[in-house]
């Protein structure tokens, strides 16, 4: 390897012909850096804070708990993702690099891993491949969403003007001198604890003001009559002193107080922006089918392992309690649930977790019958291993298989079933978007302003679809039949 390889090991990977590994590792490197100088002053002031909000959590929790948001949160989440995932690209990157080096002067000698041969199995399936990149872009943008979003996906901006706007519109905005909106109070007092506040407050402000909506006044044309502006909302005429306008100068020929803002997508009735609303949707719709399927997969798992290994009355109580939860309809009791304690995120993933492990757990265990039977197993038990290093050191590794497809299929259908709940008003419950209820709120005005409905509609197409290739793939690459 030569130092350049070093540096930039995507660039190695393709002068070596592996062509679909080295533009994934470059292109992704080169994006994220492309993200992290765009955003530099976001990103430091997001450290920033991390570090005051670290520093007043130790010395006051209380006057932490007072000034923390989940906004805030968001923000430490995509600085840190944004640092964090370059250099772990390089790392992969570099260790791809290596092993394909030493594969083609022949000094590998290292017979490869059960995870290894599935992984090289999985790579022959080019289609399978591609999803997983475009599910790696949807969860990185969900990641990075208050730092690659154009706007807050709550702003109603002057929706007088700024409402069902069609997709590539561009509107002027005048800019203010003083914001519009209500800001947070210094607090006064020199200690140590006034100052984090006061810096975390600064900071939180400059965050919320990124895009500068509280500023901007969006117009459909304007005129300057003297010392005062004339400008058109709407069916609405209104005015103002040229003394409210930052960077007003009579001489300017370019003014420095107006300035246009583009709708890729368009805006819904609000005048709130549907790509920034589309790409904030995807955190709740990814996260919630991520854990849903983690919860219900872990539970599955050791409910089927216990019935499995045990037997006897264990198996039978087990598995009586599945038949009675697979035959009560999934959908139904989830309307029971949230009809009686309410429609919550938390709420969601609870119930989706609860009703979907059964499945899992019939697979498991009739990998368990099976395998609890074969020679490995009845040597662990003659050596006199115990009952949970045998569960968790032998048969929880051998029946991974069935359990990584059946949680790769069901993700898509887990997103389905929150985007169908939050589109019928029983999930995700607005101001808070998600893809189902950004559907919901467009299904009335479908045939004139279509974009409202169509492009997150667009986005769970393409997230179940990628999914359950994604599935498809992996349960050929463990599959030792498939395997060429």
């Amino acid at each position: 390897m030569t130092p350049y390889d070093r540096i930039i090991p995507g660039l190695g990977l393709l002068r070596r012909g592996k062509t679909g590994q080295g533009l994934f590792f470059f292109i992704s490197f080169v994006a994220f850096l492309a993200v992290l100088v765009w955003r530099h002053e976001l990103i430091l002031i997001s450290l920033r804070s991390l570090f005051s909000g670290m520093s007043l959590l130790v010395i006051s929790p209380e006057s932490f708990r007072q000034v923390f948001t989940v906004e805030l949160l968001e923000f430490w989440i995509a600085s840190l993702y944004i640092i964090v995932l370059p250099v772990l690209l390089l790392f992969f990157s570099s260790r791809t690099l290596e092993k394909t080096v030493a594969t083609k002067n022949g000094s590998n000698t290292e017979e490869l891993s059960l995870r290894e041969i599935g992984w090289h199995s999985f790579k022959k399936h080019t289609i399978a491949l591609q999803a997983s990149v475009i599910v790696f872009v949807l969860y990185s943008t969900a990641f990075l969403a208050p730092l690659v979003s154009p706007f807050s996906p709550y702003d109603q901006q002057d929706f007088l003007v700024t409402a069902y706007q069609a997709p590539l519109t561009r509107i002027d905005a005048l800019v203010l001198k003083e914001t519009k909106g209500i800001t947070i109070p210094p607090r006064t007092g020199d200690k140590s604890e006034d100052r984090l506040i006061n810096s975390l407050i600064a900071d939180i402000q400059k965050l919320r003001n990124r895009n500068e909506p509280n500023k901007l006044r969006f117009v459909n044309n304007y005129s300057i009559q003297g010392n005062t502006v004339i400008y058109q909302q709407g069916p609405r005429e209104k005015s103002m002193p040229v003394s409210a306008l930052s960077g007003f100068n009579h001489e300017n020929k370019n003014p420095g107080f107006v300035v246009s803002r583009s709708f890729i997508l368009g805006t819904d009735q609000y005048g709130r922006d549907i790509l920034s609303r589309v790409i904030y949707g995807s955190r709740i719709s990814l996260s919630i089918g991520f854990l849903v399927v983690l919860i219900s997969v872990t539970l599955g798992t050791v409910v089927g392992v216990s019935s499995g290994y045990f037997g006897g009355i264990v198996d039978n109580i087990l598995m009586r309690i599945v038949d009675v939860l697979i035959a009560f309809p999934a959908l139904f009791l989830i309307l029971i649930i949230i009809a009686t304690f309410g429609n919550s995120i938390f709420l969601i993933v609870i119930t989706l977790s609860f009703t979907g492990w059964m499945g899992v757990a019939r697979i498991v265990r009739s990998q368990v019958l099976s395998l609890k039977e074969q020679e490995f197993i009845l040597a662990a038990k003659s050596l006199g291993l115990s009952n949970l290093r045998i569960i968790f050191r032998h048969l929880v590794p051998n029946t991974l298989t069935p359990v990584i497809v059946a949680a790769t299929l069901r993700i898509g259908s887990i997103i389905l079933t929150e985007a169908g709940l939050s589109f019928l008003g029983l999930g995700v419950q607005p101001p808070t978007p998600s893809w189902g209820n950004i559907i919901n709120e467009g299904r009335d005005s479908l045939l004139n302003h279509w974009w409202i409905s169509t492009f997150p509609g667009i986005a769970i197409l393409t997230t179940v679809v990628c999914f359950n290739l994604i599935g498809d793939g992996v349960r050929d690459a463990l599959d030792p039949r498939m395997r060429g």
